[in-house]
């Protein structure tokens, strides 16, 4: 569910562990009072003490690195933790409706801005290809409007586990999966439809041209820098060994400032910050790539403004889990912070939201698509099937208000370009943006 990106932010020096001052306890788990029974040794703790021993505390980013994405023993390699039998369920395994959506929110894109004769849909972090696969029907099913329209589709995915799982949903078994681990392009195929599809692990290898990206969930479980506002100035928080029990991990404040401050802002009124530089280089790539060559991304995931401070968690059987407790076996994820994603882009293209969950899909029509299908349905388990999707996906107090849209677009859909405007219109038709503008629907 994420991809490999080098930050240039190094652990902090061995010989620092004696100096380093004070113990730091984080807001959703204490990480200080559990018996020993519930903190097994799991082979990702064994491997952390060791690495620890050998080069001394390391950054929060380090330990969610290891933690999720080891070749060896990382959480996401080798395990799918999606779904009820999961750690955590997604939008795409609730309700087919948000889907279709996105689908129906990447032909309005494509439409907006002149109907290219061709567009790769790019997905980071696909998951188990629920999304891109709904996505993917309402292609299908508007075929006559994309009948001039080469496609084809660029999944970047870490995990050996996801990727099988991933073309067992999205490719026709009769056309058998080209498989070459050591390329840039480890697998390829074609899916049900007979669009291309390709498998990559970092985005840098997706070739350049006009994209629609997609990053759902995607950006919540990269790697953060956590850092305290103390008397001394910032310090950035570190997990080490605890001296009271040797195979259990505590977290310490820094005793000096560490090069990831860097990306705190100068003007920061918040005690408590966590900065995400692998984030900051996606989207850096991704506004590079939209003011090339055009097109759009869309990002959802639950996240803030700048405003939240300590998010930093664990997921194990839908329930939250401590961080440092028998990690490789739970979902380690901290909230987005789309002013920074915001900042990052740097003004090469224009960006949307963020904007509430409840709110994007009421502008996009999820009344209007339930309706529909509740109209076509007879099996009563059907209808309280997509009632009970809709209240989960909508719902303020479930997702409807955690999860967040946030977008990037060409500087020239908003302010209208050569094929955006509409002459009976005094301002282009381009400022309305299906999903963050509210439409008329009929």
């Amino acid at each position: 569910m994420t991809v490999l990106v080098r930050s240039g932010v190094g652990p902090l020096c061995a010989l620092a562990r004696a100096a380093i001052p004070s113990i730091w306890r984080g807001n959703y788990f204490s990480s200080g009072n559990e018996a020993a029974e519930n903190n097994p040794v799991t082979p990702m703790l064994r491997h952390l003490i060791y690495k620890i021993k050998s080069t001394g505390p390391i950054t929060v980013a380090e330990y969610m690195k290891e933690v999720l994405t080891n070749p060896a023993k990382g959480y996401y390699v080798y395990r799918d933790m999606l779904g009820e039998q999961g750690d955590f369920i997604t939008s795409p395994e609730i309700s087919q409706i948000f889907g279709e959506l996105l689908g129906i929110w990447f032909i309005s894109e494509w439409m907006a801005t002149g109907k290219s004769t061709a567009f790769q849909l790019v997905e980071l972090g696909p998951g188990r290809g629920t999304l891109v696969g709904d996505i993917l029907r309402v292609f299908t099913q508007l075929g006559s409007v994309l009948k001039n329209c080469d496609i084809s589709v660029h999944l970047v995915e870490v995990s050996q586990k996801l990727s099988e799982i991933q073309a067992l949903t999205l490719t026709e078994e009769k056309v058998p999966l080209e498989r070459n681990a050591g390329s840039p392009v480890y697998m390829k195929g074609v899916t049900k439809s007979g669009i291309p599809i390709s498998w990559y692990r970092h985005l840098h290898d997706v070739p350049k041209g006009y994209s629609f990206y997609l990053a759902h969930e995607f950006f919540d479980v990269l790697p953060v820098h956590k850092f305290q506002k103390t008397l001394q100035g910032w310090r950035e928080v570190f997990i080490d060994i605890d001296p009271q029990v040797s195979d259990k991990l505590r977290f310490v404040l820094a005793p000096s400032a560490t090069p990831a401050e860097a990306f705190i802002q100068h003007d920061e009124t918040r005690d408590h910050v966590e900065v995400c530089p692998d984030a900051g280089v996606i989207i850096e790539e991704l506004s590079q790539r939209i003011a090339l060559t055009g097109g759009a991304a869309l990002v959802a995931d639950y996240g803030h403004d700048g405003t939240k401070t300590d998010t930093f968690r664990g997921f194990c059987g839908h329930k939250l889990h401590d961080v440092l407790i028998a990690p490789g076996t739970a979902d380690l994820t901290a909230d987005v912070d789309f002013s920074y994603l915001r900042r990052m882009a740097q003004g090469k293209v224009a960006s949307l939201g963020p904007i509430k969950q409840h709110t994007f899909l009421k502008n996009m029509g999820i009344d209007v698509r339930l309706k529909v299908l509740l109209d076509k349905s007879n099996e009563p388990s059907v209808r309280q099937q997509l009632l009970q999707g809709y209240d989960m996906l909508m719902n303020p107090k479930k997702m409807g208000e955690r999860f967040n849209f946030f977008a990037l677009l060409p500087h020239e859909r908003l302010q209208g370009g050569r094929h955006q405007r509409n002459a009976r219109q005094s301002k282009p038709f381009a400022s309305l943006v299906a999903g963050f503008s509210e439409l008329a629907w009929q």
